[in-house]
Order: structure tokens, then C-alpha cells, then sequence
């Protein structure tokens, strides 16, 4: 069993920024792609950031030059850094991955963590 665990949330002021990060646990043979999504009240789920096990990122365009990911693959461990938050981007936040148990070696299946809240103040 796979288990992701978020953390670094909380409340800033607008203008601020924040660190998320998101680690992963258990029987992981490999774990492929990593993300970030998000889901404020009332709506959708949506990505916000990406990153494959080489390195290469993917960003919504409400993202785009204010977060970074990255990620520690000996830790197994996605990070998101939030700059300049604006309160249209307080969600909860969740962490996505992609991951080959030792006892699928050959079968990514999606794990989703339980979510780490994010509230911008203007």
C-alpha cells in the first residue's frame, strides 16, 4: 500500500508565499509522474504543476511564474514553492503520483493524497 502525505499549508496574506510538500510511503518500486492539484469550494479539481521523474514540469497558466516544482526522488518527495499568492489561489491542495508497487513493478496506478488546505488573505 502507497500512501501520500502532504504538508506545509496554512494561511498568508496575499503577496506571500508558501512551501507544500508531499511525501510519499510504503512498498514503492518506482513512482513516475508527480503533480499538484487543486479544488476550491464550489468548483473542480484542477491541476496546478507537474513533474516527470527526469525533471520536466508542467504548469497551469495560473501558475506560471510564481510556483516551482521539484522533487526528490531518493526521498520520494514532490514540493511545490507558491510565490506571490493571490486569494483566488486559497484550495485544497493535493498531491498526485503516479506509482509501481514492489509488487507491480510494471503497473503505475494513481495515488491521491488526503489534501493540505491553503487560504490567501487579501
Amino acid at each position: 500500500q502507497v500512501q501520500l502525505v502532504e504538508s506545509g499549508g496554512g494561511l498568508v496574506q496575499a503577496g506571500g508565499s508558501l512551501r507544500l510538500s508531499c511525501e510519499a510511503s510504503g512498498s514503492i518500486f518506482s513512482i513516475n509522474d508527480m503533480g499538484w492539484y487543486r479544488q476550491a469550494p464550489g468548483k473542480e479539481r484542477e491541476l496546478v504543476a507537474s513533474i516527470t521523474s527526469g525533471g520536466s514540469a508542467n504548469f497551469a497558466d495560473s501558475a506560471k511564474g510564481r510556483f516551482t516544482i521539484s522533487r526528490d526522488n531518493a526521498k520520494n518527495t514532490v514540493y511545490l514553492q507558491m510565490n506571490s499568492l493571490k486569494p483566488e489561489d486559497t484550495a485544497r491542495y493535493y498531491c498526485n503520483a503516479a506509482v509501481a508497487t514492489s509488487r507491480s513493478p510494471y503497473w503505475f496506478r494513481e495515488v491521491w493524497g488526503q489534501g493540505t488546505l491553503v487560504t490567501v488573505s487579501s
